[in-house]
């Protein structure tokens, strides 16, 4: 055994959608395998790939897959290149040991074959780069012809492997990262339009120097751009930096102050994307329109352990001009980050982002203030990366970056809309289904194919995980009433109407290995009725109400659980939530709760709430905090032939009835959601899904109503 862990799958489908598995991937002297779960005595791995001198570990850089950033390996023998093993990992540390330790086995081979002319080839000297353009052992490979595999060279002049992940940028891209390459600065002096003596300090700022490049002409268009860059040292590794840079998710909001909205427009490859960005510079918004931009990203990592982000601005046919922004233009940028010593046993970094941008629009050429003040804004984000790590001890979630599938512009304004609301539901309806990994799928073949039109992820996945959990048929809402009345206009007072899965986080199917957690899909029962009562004493076991929704599902067959929110006072409050559903699933997550004891549904029944719209300190005070309502407050299980009602004693928790005095208070103002669900804790229970959600907006008490109850006979 020499080395062993679980790693991610990556692949394609038939249909051209691309898939990750979670497996458990185990490397030996002699042979690559992996299973579905970590081994027991003799189990049989579902694939293996026989190590020798001729195989191969392909760098194929970093791919995205329902937002989901994941770095790729390809490892294969070069006879053989069909038989091939693709594996990946949510972060690029990772995937630099596998690739560490399976090049260690093979060069164990090679050496052994050095003898009899098996050269494994997967070396590079560097006096063999083109104009400094570096690639990695097993990218350098691939540009080899087959004359050359036969190629014999004396075992003495062999030079130890190199780690450099990614080719060169692409030609039009500037790698103002090379003057810091002290050997290329002397061969190619005149070249580099950004060597140290074109920079000068202009001034410290947020702990950080600000540089400016120094310009030795006596006269300057109003149209040049001037570059600056930011240097500044981060307590971080340089992995966890990298990452964090790459992403566009909610995270970038913490650390990066001029970030409004990112997307991914298209991946070239592993190493080049093309991206959607739309600043936040806040520079008199009343009169200037806010900056957008289109632009490629190039990455690669360096023998040292460093990392280079390189971008530049680039047309695009599915990101056109959007109505309401400026398109800015990049001539040079992008982030260098630099392994330092330790201090005190944390790792440091030096971090560089440099920006040459040309703002557009008619106030750049006239007004200087606005130009440096977007720049500076800009390059405080190394600042604030600084702060991040400071004061972060751990990043547990995968980084994410949405995807942007049809951003064109097109000239009637109407039109415009239309695409654009159509795009933001397409990229909601992919991040719907969050990473799948399907432990116990047999699809472990790569399949590569040709992009095509494909039916939507929700076509695809929605069969795979909606009809394991819930019946097809649909329920006649119109034999259920309530006493508070359904309206789904967005300004509809005293009213309830659905939330949707996507305004809730819930566990993905891969949260016991990366904690991450996508949008919820669809509901698993459908909430059919919601009454609105009062009384002067506590409202206890509602379901008993004769005509009541749980009573009507019963006698047409269906099966029902009922939420009974009871709100302590002088006069006491329920509002009471119907969900019904056809039948059951035997042996579900959701069957096992309603047919468990109270100590297992206290472990299990969550809520998760969110106020909309309300006052900041209610909002505050609320949050969205996913709580488990069996151990914050006392739940009484009322298990009926066709029903289960669960009665939630608000006030039995002192922080709760709290929170309840402030919203009670407001309660007409107020617009709140919530969604009740089963937590999963294991893989095989994963992911989670919700029983339903309910919106309740502006709720008035005087529209409560005194229920009759029939005689308890439980």
């Amino acid at each position: 055994m020499v080395y062993e862990g679980w790693m991610v799958r990556y692949g394609r489908r038939k249909i051209g959608r691309s898939y990750i598995h979670m497996r458990y991937f185990v490397l030996e002297t002699r042979l690559l395998a992996y299973y579905k779960r970590k081994p027991q005595h003799n189990v049989v791995p579902t694939k293996t790939l026989l190590i020798d001198g001729n195989c191969r570990v392909e760098d194929r850089g970093l791919k995205t897959h329902h937002g989901h950033m994941v770095y790729v390996l390809s490892v294969y023998n070069k006879k053989e290149k069909y038989n091939r093993i693709t594996m990946a990992a949510f972060n690029i540390q990772e995937a630099l040991i596998w690739k560490e330790k399976i090049e260690s086995v093979i060069d164990q081979y090679q050496d052994s074959q050095a003898s009899i002319g098996n050269k494994y080839l997967s070396f590079e000297y560097k006096s063999g780069m083109d104009n400094g353009r570096t690639a990695s052992s097993s990218d350098h490979e691939s540009q080899f012809s087959a004359a050359e595999d036969e190629y014999e060279y004396d075992s003495r002049r062999r030079l130890s492997r190199r780690t450099t992940i990614g080719n060169g940028p692409p030609n039009w891209v500037f790698d103002w990262t090379k003057e810091m390459d002290t050997d290329l600065a002397n061969q190619n002096s005149n070249n580099q339009a950004f060597s140290r003596k074109h920079w000068r300090l202009l001034q410290c700022q947020n702990g950080l120097r600000i540089f400016e490049e120094l310009i030795e002409v006596d006269f300057l268009p109003k149209s040049y751009s001037r570059a600056m860059k930011a240097v500044g040292v981060v307590e971080a590794t340089c992995e966890d930096i990298f990452e964090l840079i790459m992403s566009m998710d909610a995270t970038r909001f913490e650390w990066d102050c001029s970030f409004q909205y990112g997307s991914l427009v298209e991946e070239v490859d592993g190493h080049t994307a093309i991206l959607y960005h739309s600043l936040q510079l806040d520079w008199f918004p009343m009169f200037v329109w806010p900056r957008d931009l289109c632009y490629v990203r190039y990455w690669r990592r360096n023998d040292d352990g460093s990392y280079v982000v390189l971008f530049r601005s680039r047309e695009h046919e599915n990101c056109g001009p959007q109505p309401g922004f400026v398109r800015a233009h990049i001539e040079s940028g992008g982030f260098n980050i630099s392994p330092m010593k330790p201090r005190n046993g944390r790792p440091r970094a030096q971090v560089q982002h440099l920006m040459q941008i040309d703002l557009k629009g008619w106030g750049v050429g006239y007004i200087s203030s606005f130009q440096q003040h977007c720049l500076l804004k800009m390059l405080n984000c190394v600042a604030g990366l600084r702060e991040y790590f400071s004061q972060t001890d751990n990043r547990t979630a995968a980084p994410r970056i949405p995807v942007m599938v049809n951003m064109t512009s097109v000239s009637n304004s109407s039109k415009k809309t239309h695409k654009l609301n159509s795009s933001l539901d397409q990229i909601h309806a992919e991040n719907k289904n969050g990473v799948l990994m399907d432990e116990y799928s047999d699809e472990d073949e790569d399949q590569v194919v040709d992009q095509e039109t494909f039916p939507s992820s929700i076509e695809i996945e929605d069969k795979r995980t909606a009809s394991d959990e819930e019946p097809q048929d649909q329920i006649n809402l119109s034999i259920f009433s309530g006493n508070l009345r359904r309206d789904d206009h967005d300004k509809a007072r005293d009213c309830w109407t659905l939330s949707e899965g996507k305004n809730f986080r819930v566990r993905s199917k891969q949260f016991c290995y990366d904690k991450s957690k996508v949008p919820a899909g669809k509901h698993l029962m459908e909430l059919v009725a919601v009454d609105w009562f009062k009384d002067t004493k506590r409202i206890d076991h509602v379901a008993r109400r004769r005509g009541c929704a749980a009573q009507v599902a019963s006698d047409k067959g269906l099966f029902s659980i009922v939420f009974n929110l009871q709100v302590p006072g002088s006069t006491h409050y329920s509002m009471v939530f119907y969900f019904v559903t056809k039948k059951l699933v035997p042996g579900s997550l959701f069957q096992r709760f309603v047919d468990g004891d109270d100590e297992f549904r206290n472990s299990r029944l969550k809520l998760i709430p969110s106020v909309p719209k309300g006052s900041w300190i209610v909002r505050q005070s609320v949050g969205s905090t996913p709580c488990l309502l069996g151990k914050a407050v006392d739940c009484n299980y009322i298990r009926g032939p066709k029903y289960l009602e669960i009665d939630v004693d608000i006030g039995s928790s002192t922080v709760a009835n709290g929170v309840l005095g402030l919203v009670i208070g407001v309660i007409t103002t107020l617009v709140v959601d919530m969604a009740f669900l089963v937590q999963a804790n294991t893989t095989d229970e994963l992911p989670e899904r919700l029983i339903g959600a309910v919106r309740v907006s502006h709720i008035e008490l005087s529209s409560a109503v005194v229920p009759v109850l029939d005689s308890d006979t439980t």
